[in-house]
C-alpha cells in the first residue's frame, strides 16, 4: 500500500499555520480586535486579549464566540506598572510569544465643525486659528498616551518575550512578529475633522518603521509591520456602518469605490498573513486595507 503524500509547504494550512503560537492582542475585546484575536485563535494560536475592562474580555471568553483558545489577561496599556504585570504573567505561563499586535487605540480632540464652511470659525484665518487653538491640549495628550507610547512601550517590554518566540525550536526558521494597527488616516492628507488623531496615527506609522529597521540593524529576530484599516465596524465608528454614513464619517473628497465597510475576515485574514509562516520575509511595511479610499482621496 503506498504512503499517504506529504502535504506541499504550498498547501494552504501549511502556508497559513499557526498551531503552536503564542499570540497577544491589546483592545482584544471589541471591535477590530476581536476581530483579530478570533481570526487567530480559530486558525489555531492562543491568543490573549488585553483591555482595561476585564468584565468585556471574560465575556468574550466565556461566551464561547470564538472557537479556538483564548485567554483574558487585564491591561492598560497607557500603564508602566499594568504592562510589566501582564508581561509577568506570560512570562510564567508562556515563557514566550511569537505574535504582538499593538491594536488598542481611540479617536481625540474632534472639530466636527471644520468641513462646513459656512461655520462662523471659518469667518477668517484668526477666527479659525483660534478656534482649532481651542482644542483641548489634554485631549492632545491623552489620544498620544494611547496611540503612540504604547505601540513603544508594550513592543519593549515584550521584546524578550518575541525573542523567545523567534528561538522557540517547536517553529524552525520563523520569527516573531509586531503587528501595529495604524489607520489610513496616518496616510490620508486631510485632517477629517480630528487634526489630533491622524497626527497619532502617522506617528505610530513612522515608529513601525524606526522599530523594524533598528531590530533588524541590532540582529533582534522580531519583525514589526503595520496595518493601516479604513472604514471598519467598532466602537469608534459607533459599531455599526450603513452605506449612508460610510462616506459621510471617512471624511473624503471622493466616496469609498468599495461602497462598504470592511468586514471581519478580511481585517483577521491580513493579521493572520502577516502573522504566519508566509508572512517572515514581511518587514517594516504598512499594509493599507481601506477599500481604495486613499487611492481616491488625498
Amino acid at each position: 500500500m503506498a504512503a499517504a503524500p506529504t502535504a506541499s509547504s504550498y498547501h494552504l494550512p501549511n502556508l497559513y499555520n499557526l498551531h503552536g503560537l503564542i499570540a497577544v492582542v491589546t483592545g482584544g475585546g471589541t471591535g477590530i480586535g476581536l476581530m483579530i484575536a478570533r481570526g487567530l485563535a480559530e486558525n489555531g494560536a492562543r491568543v490573549y486579549i488585553t483591555g482595561r475592562r476585564k468584565e468585556i474580555l471574560e465575556k468574550v471568553v466565556n461566551s464561547g464566540s470564538i472557537k479556538g483558545d483564548v485567554v483574558a489577561l487585564p491591561m492598560d496599556v497607557t500603564s508602566k506598572p499594568s504592562i510589566l504585570e501582564a508581561k509577568k504573567v506570560l512570562q510564567e505561563k508562556e515563557g514566550k510569544i511569537h505574535v504582538l499586535v499593538n491594536n488598542a487605540g481611540q479617536v481625540g480632540p474632534i472639530s466636527s465643525w471644520f468641513n462646513d464652511l459656512s461655520s462662523p470659525n471659518h469667518k477668517d484665518a484668526e477666527t479659525l486659528g483660534q478656534a482649532l487653538f481651542d482644542e483641548s491640549e489634554q485631549g492632545w495628550a491623552d489620544l498620544y498616551a494611547i496611540n503612540v507610547y504604547p505601540l513603544f512601550f508594550v513592543t519593549m517590554a515584550f521584546l524578550g518575550l518575541l525573542d523567545n518566540g523567534a528561538k522557540d525550536p517547536q517553529k524552525p526558521g520563523y520569527t516573531s512578529s509586531v503587528i501595529n494597527i495604524t489607520s489610513m488616516s496616518s496616510m490620508m492628507k486631510q485632517a477629517q475633522e480630528h487634526f489630533a488623531y491622524n497626527a497619532a496615527k502617522a506617528a505610530a506609522s513612522h515608529l513601525t518603521r524606526m522599530m523594524a529597521t533598528e531590530f533588524a540593524l541590532k540582529h533582534v529576530p522580531v519583525r514589526v509591520n503595520a496595518i493601516a484599516p479604513g472604514m471598519y465596524e467598532s466602537e469608534m465608528t459607533k459599531d455599526v456602518i450603513s452605506p449612508e454614513e460610510l462616506d459621510k464619517m471617512a471624511k473624503g473628497v471622493v466616496p469609498i469605490p468599495a461602497k462598504r465597510p470592511g468586514t471581519g475576515e478580511e481585517m483577521a485574514g491580513t493579521v493572520v498573513y502577516l502573522a504566519s509562516p508566509s508572512g517572515c520575509y514581511a518587514n517594516g511595511q504598512e499594509i493599507v486595507i481601506d477599500g481604495g479610499c486613499l487611492a481616491v482621496n488625498p
